[in-house]
């Protein structure tokens, strides 16, 4: 897995320590999360496809410098995705958030939002009148 990596980091542990066998990979076009010793999984989200960025900091993740970033996507079949327990995670998000801008704005991709209404439209029209 030999590429220009914008980002690379590790999952941590107790004491902060990259103690797992969990490791996080960012290019410009996508996101990596490689996981596993003797059987190993890797899941990709290309970044026009995230919607939404939270950075999530509990007291036991700040005591060690680390942090969550839990990432809600456009992809069917990893809709959310947690960047877990990484360090630096403030400046990884601002990283990520900017990409993914960018990686939008190549690509002309608009993210578009949807308000359900109460009856399952996504039009918010009701569809007995018309």
């Amino acid at each position: 897995m030999e590429q220009n990596y914008v980002w690379k980091d590790r999952k941590r542990i107790i004491f902060g320590l990259p103690w797992t066998f969990t490791r996080y990979y960012l290019t410009e076009e996508k996101l990596i999360i490689d996981t596993g010793f003797l059987s190993r999984k890797e899941e990709e989200i290309r970044l026009y496809r995230i919607l939404d960025i939270t950075l999530k900091r509990p007291l036991g993740q700040r005591l060690w410098g680390l942090g969550t970033v839990h990432l809600c996507t456009a992809d069917k079949t990893t809709p959310e995705m947690d960047v877990k327990r990484v360090k630096n995670s403030r400046e990884f998000k601002e990283l990520l958030s900017d990409l993914v801008e960018k990686e939008r704005n190549e690509k002309r991709i608009a993210g578009r939002e949807y308000m359900m209404a109460d009856d399952g439209d996504f039009d918010g029209v009701d569809d007995d009148i018309m």
